[in-house]
């Protein structure tokens, strides 16, 4: 007997409107490019679930692995906003420096200054209160 190739069959699928409309509004966020592939990720993801014998088993290897892909995609987002940020203080920098006229000790004592309110405020700043102490100051 031939060994069978693993080939894609069509068959007839009874479905409730309400659950397809679902799969619908739900495939794209899962980078799915077609309802059939978004269901045949769920039928191997409960496949993997009814097998394993222990439900928490399988979800204690499966949640590490979806958190995981969430704190990478976070970070990679915060890595580029981090890197946006920077652009805009170095432009923002080069254009004060360009026509304040500030001394070497005036920039130290502000910078320890800038060190010790972001301390002491967790790093939520205004520019009143900035503002405020430049002249008091």
């Amino acid at each position: 007997m031939e060994e069978e190739k693993d080939v894609k069959r069509k068959f007839p699928l009874w479905i409730y409107p309400s659950l397809l409309a679902e799969v619908d509004s739900l495939y794209k966020t899962d980078n799915c490019s077609s309802r059939t592939e978004f269901m045949e990720k769920a039928i191997r993801f409960y496949i993997g679930y009814v097998t394993s014998g222990n439900a928490q088993d399988y979800l204690a290897n499966v949640i590490p692995s979806a958190v995981k892909g969430i704190v990478d995609e976070s970070t990679n987002r915060m890595g580029r906003l981090l890197f946006k940020i920077a652009v805009e203080m170095a432009v923002v920098e080069n254009i004060l420096a360009a026509v304040c006229d500030v001394d070497e000790i005036e920039v130290k004592r502000l910078r320890g200054q800038c060190v010790k309110e972001i301390k002491s405020t967790n790093g939520l700043l205004s520019f009143e209160e900035a503002l405020r102490w430049q002249r008091d100051g």
